[in-house]
């Protein structure tokens, strides 16, 4: 860990659904450049913690601070925190009636203002970033679920955020897709952003992590480098998780 100062920091973080207390008690700060696999059960509010990162979801008791920018009730602040913050979900959201250019150049040009033609080189940029430049003007049905989602990391670069938020980015891929989407994840990686990963590819998680977190019932129950994770976990709870996934 760096002597920086967090760039992302939640301290005493609860959250509730109605009565379901889905966050509790949350202390996590995340070094520039860390790498952070998060895995747990279905239901043990995983998603819910990374999506309070851009404020998709809202906290009700605690601190969430992003890039020294404490997240509230601040519609700016919000704004700032999310030009940040990319993000990329189960589901690749691509609009289907846009070409892939299209769906990359949109928020560049419409929420950071962008001109058209440096919008569409900065997208040319990243689908070759994530190899799939020759799909530029395809539309999303035309491609593979695998291409799909890797136009959506390509999007997500598009607004050149700081921090990388992946919420189970394989899991609606067939099993052969996984792999493709998983290397453009380890190439970007390579490149020193700050990443989080909700996830239950362990392979995955043992090569690209700097540290593992396991949560269960809205708690971190257990932290630590993949070698200790894996190899040395503390809490019965984690093994009895660890136990169940590494055996399928």
């Amino acid at each position: 860990m760096s002597n920086e100062a967090p760039i992302i920091q939640f301290a005493g973080v609860n959250k509730w659904y109605g009565e379901f207390h889905v966050l509790r008690d949350i202390d996590l700060a995340v070094a520039p450049g860390e790498r952070i696999v998060i895995c747990g059960p279905s239901g043990s509010g995983k998603s819910t913690l990374i999506r309070c990162i851009n404020r998709l979801e809202e906290h009700q008791q605690g601190r969430v601070v992003v890039d020294g920018i404490e997240l509230g009730d601040d519609v700016k602040a919000i704004e700032a925190v999310r030009l940040k913050v990319g993000m990329v979900f189960q589901q690749f959201n691509l609009f289907p009636h846009l070409t892939v250019l299209e769906n990359l150049t949109l928020a560049p040009m419409w929420v950071s203002k962008v001109p058209k033609r440096e919008a569409e080189e900065r997208a040319m940029q990243q689908l070759t970033r994530v190899q799939i430049s020759e799909q530029a003007l395809k539309y999303p049905l035309q491609l593979s679920g695998g291409q799909q989602q890797r136009v959506a990391i390509a999007r997500a670069l598009c607004l050149t955020p700081k921090i990388m938020l992946f919420d189970e980015p394989t899991s609606a891929l067939d099993p052969e897709m996984i792999n493709e989407v998983l290397d453009v994840i380890v190439e970007l990686a390579g490149q020193g952003m700050t990443m989080l990963c909700v996830t239950h590819e362990m392979g995955f998680a043992r090569s690209v992590a700097d540290r593992v977190i396991f949560m269960d019932q809205g708690q971190i129950v257990e932290q630590n480098t993949p070698a200790e994770f894996f190899g040395n976990p503390q809490r019965e709870r984690t093994r009895d998780f660890l136990s169940k996934i590494l055996t399928q």
